[in-house]
């Protein structure tokens, strides 16, 4: 039958469309379903990460920051700018230029590896006749036969409660990439990674930026010297952070008013023109068809699965935002490639222990394994290397000093727990420590490495020779 597959993947996002591609690298038939579209109604695979998550926040980080270089860089460097001015139409332009190359990459990749893609919602249906069909509600609705599924549906921005998104004055990472003008006072509720990344696009096109978080600390799950160490470095840029806040009423009219109660209780009222809620994202599996399928979800809405990704029921599998661990994209790739090893009877592999996390923000923060405040809370024994930028040649020359790279390795074995970066392009330098604790390298493994030089991954060697207290720069 045409429309029977080997392996039916729900969701086109990072997870998804990955999956989809291994299933096929390993000779099963597969198809994806998505139902994102563009505003002219063509498909938009890729998921929130690349159509309003990852890619466009990305392509708007690097223009904003270009912009603020240009404003007030440059002149270090004997560059003089003159009628400096902003384009937000054409920025926007571009970002999504950007997104719809991915969209359009996405498309060619499942025509080169043959996967069927339709574009619609698709939900599970029990098969009479043995595994599952999936139905498909679109411009078309058809129906698709299925041996195995994999439900990659991602997740949705949470809102606050009673505060609904309505993408003009309360904004979700959607709303907050397309702002039609730059807002002359922002809010922005939650300084996790999207509340800071977001803040700082539009602070270096000019807006006032306030972040109003809940949290008494800053950045809680980051080494706590690296946290303090961005603090400082936002608090500088202009970033306004109050922490511990409870927020309360939240009124919209010409602007946005938020009542709150600060840190020491004390009754705050703050007006802004725009307000971007991200206070976290939540499993989206709406029109999955999951109680009727008896798909099991656990006490917070996500698709409940094991270590392999395999639900309650027979054949389905779910991977990425909506289910368990941390929502990123390249979790849920290695997650969706692992799922399609595991349905062609190889041994996919995914180690959570090693999984990166990036901050793109500037300085940008990156790290991977445990930080200190974990290692003293299980009582285990290490040391640390820490190396400054501001002793690394090449970042000196490029005139970005900031930051440090952090190891941290097991007293005994020298074993790399932990490596921390805050400063320039630490998105790319966290690879090497990815390599090395996957391996299960030690500090003095990668201090014995060669680096080039100049180059920023001159500060891992240092901050790894410092372990053993034989940093060479400093």
């Amino acid at each position: 039958m045409a429309n029977t597959f080997d392996v039916v993947v729900i969701g086109a996002g990072p997870g998804g469309y990955v999956a989809a591609i291994r299933a096929a690298q390993l000779g099963l038939k597969a198809a994806c379903i998505d139902d994102w579209s563009r505003s002219d109604g063509k498909p938009a695979p890729g998921g929130t990460c690349t159509n309003v998550g990852c890619i466009p926040s990305k392509a708007l980080l690097q223009s904003s920051e270009y912009y603020e270089h240009a404003g007030h860089a440059l002149a270090d460097h004997g560059i003089g700018v003159k009628g400096l001015s902003l384009d937000l139409g054409r920025m926007l332009g571009r970002m999504d230029k950007v997104v719809q190359a991915s969209n359009n990459g996405i498309l060619y990749l499942f025509k080169k590896n043959k996967i069927e893609f339709f574009h619609g919602r698709g939900s599970l249906v029990k098969s009479d006749a043995g595994g599952w069909q999936v139905a498909v509600a679109g411009a078309q609705a058809q129906t698709l036969q299925a041996r195995h599924v994999i439900v990659a549906t991602g997740s949705s921005p949470r809102a606050l409660p009673g505060v609904a998104f309505d993408e003009k004055l309360i904004l979700s990472n959607t709303g907050a990439l397309a702002l039609p003008e730059v807002p002359n006072k922002l809010g922005v509720i939650g300084a996790g990674v999207i509340g800071l990344e977001l803040g700082s696009v539009w602070r270096r096109l000019g807006a006032e930026v306030t972040l109003l978080e809940a949290l008494p600390t800053f950045l809680g799950a980051v080494d706590e010297q690296i946290a303090k160490e961005a603090w400082k470095l936002f608090a500088k840029q202009g970033l306004a952070i109050e922490l511990g806040v409870q927020i309360g009423k939240v009124t919209t009219g010409k602007g946005v008013g938020v009542e709150y109660t600060d840190a020491k209780g004390g009754a705050q009222k703050a007006q802004f023109d725009r307000l971007i809620v991200s206070i976290g994202r939540v499993p989206h599996t709406e029109g999955l068809g999951a109680a009727a399928a008896g798909l099991k979800l656990d006490e917070r809405g996500f698709v409940a699965v094991d270590d392999d990704c395999r639900t309650n029921l027979p054949g389905v599998w779910a991977v990425g935002d909506v289910v368990r661990g941390p929502m990123l994209a390249h979790k849920a790739e290695e997650e969706g490639v692992a799922v399609a090893e595991r349905i062609a009877g190889k041994h996919g592999h995914v180690d959570f222990n090693t999984v990166p996390w990036v901050i793109y923000t500037s300085p940008e923060i990156a790290w991977v394994g445990k930080n200190e405040q974990q290692l003293k809370a299980e009582g285990r024994e290490y040391r640390a290397g820490v190396f400054p930028f501001s002793a690394n040649a090449r970042a000196r020359a490029l005139g970005d000093p900031s930051g440090m790279v952090k190891v941290l390795a097991d007293a005994a074995t020298d074993r790399i727990l932990g490596v921390h970066v805050i400063g320039p392009m630490a998105s790319e330098l966290i690879a090497e420590a990815v390599l090395a604790m996957e391996f299960g390298g030690c500090s003095e493994d990668v201090g014995m490495i060669c680096h080039a030089h100049p180059s920023l991954s001159e500060a891992m060697k240092d901050a790894a020779l410092g372990v053993d207290k034989r940093s060479i720069n400093i």
